[in-house]
């Protein structure tokens, strides 16, 4: 039997998917990923490629990340050790969401996990150390198509929780504003 529970965040598009567990007293037992119900229940797309990212220190942001078309990325987040806020924001120019984000709390206690389609950029901060994240994404890493927005744009508004302080690339901390993006998605 496969049950999974398909929470609807305020962005109708992302989608929190929290897998059922089967305990006994020597653990659980969990499907976490079936690709036809995925496709008739969240989204119909293919995914080509799984990524794993270790964190070890708690207040590593990562993002807020996306790909340009012809290599947007849909990515399905899980967290597999420690825990994260996981985020995304519409990118997508002409939605009512545009701007707007969303966020979810993935660590393997909870198990769940997060959809975020193409359109939207993506990011997370650790809460704990050594947080490893694992994701499937609906293309392949293109170096020209690799695009980001600044993690702390005021115009965007993300509430990242207090830590004492937060670990960054260079690259993450150079991004552009919201305001200064091109329009790389369009809202049909």
């Amino acid at each position: 039997m496969y049950a999974l529970k398909v929470e609807q965040l305020e962005i109708g598009d992302v989608k929190k998917v929290t897998p059922a567990r089967f305990g006994d007293p020597r653990g659980y037992f969990s499907e976490v990923f079936k690709d036809f119900w995925f496709r008739t229940n969240v989204a119909d797309v293919s995914f080509v490629q799984d990524n794993e990212s270790l964190s070890a220190q708690p207040g590593t942001v990562r993002g807020l990340h996306f790909q340009s078309p012809p290599f947007a990325q849909g990515k399905l987040v899980r967290c597999l050790r420690g825990a994260l806020l996981d985020v995304a924001v519409d990118i997508r120019h002409g939605s009512p969401t545009y701007g707007k984000w969303v966020s979810a709390e993935l660590s393997p206690e909870n198990g769940s996990q997060l959809w975020v389609p193409a359109g939207f950029a993506h990011g997370f901060v650790t809460l704990e150390p050594d947080t490893i994240i694992s994701y499937k994404v609906t293309a392949l890493y293109s170096a020209e198509h690799d695009c980001g927005v600044r993690w702390n744009d005021a115009e965007i508004g993300i509430e990242w929780p207090q830590m004492d302080g937060y670990v960054l690339s260079d690259k993450d901390n150079k991004q552009p504003r919201l305001s200064e993006l091109p329009t790389y998605f369009q809202f049909s």
